[in-house]
């Protein structure tokens, strides 16, 4: 399966997210969507990354900006997460790697000194038409909610 490239339009996909819901990149068209992905609920990065887009959500919002987090943890766990967290904005589930695979998040990393595939921190800003116009890669959680507002700001 291809991956994204900057300049290019997204494939179409969907993914189960929070609420009881199916989201699907079409239907999103006409906003800029902030998706970012991280390797696992309740952990203490993927929290407060989870933070600094919830804290900053009303700009996004002035932005045209639908904010979605994605990793493989399941429906239920993000739910939870999501409540604990009180996150304005929707958890996809990607328990399958489909999406991750093709937006090339899953890569080797080093745990207790044993490796293992798991998704790197990163982040991807599509436009209102569906085009990649920026990608995050090894994101520091510190600082990057700011950046990835100013980028669509940029726009």
């Amino acid at each position: 399966m291809a991956t994204v490239t900057v300049g290019k339009p997204v494939p179409d996909f969907e993914l189960p997210a929070t609420g009881e819901q199916t989201v699907r990149l079409a239907d999103l068209k006409g906003q800029n969507v902030v998706l970012y992905f991280y390797p696992k609920d309740n952990t203490p990065g993927c929290t407060l990354e989870g933070q600094n887009f919830r804290d900053m959500h009303p700009q996004f919002k002035k932005m045209n900006a639908v904010i979605l987090g994605i990793s493989r943890d399941s429906v239920d766990s993000h739910e939870t997460f999501k409540e604990n967290q009180s996150f304005p904005f929707d958890l996809l589930a990607d328990e399958q790697e489909k999406v991750c695979k093709l937006f090339d998040v899953m890569k080797p990393k080093n745990m207790y000194g044993k490796e293992v595939i798991g998704v790197e921190r990163s982040t991807f800003l599509i436009d209102a038409a569906g085009v990649l116009r920026q990608e995050w890669r090894k994101v520091k959680v510190e600082g990057h909610a700011d950046e990835v507002l100013a980028a669509i700001k940029a726009l």
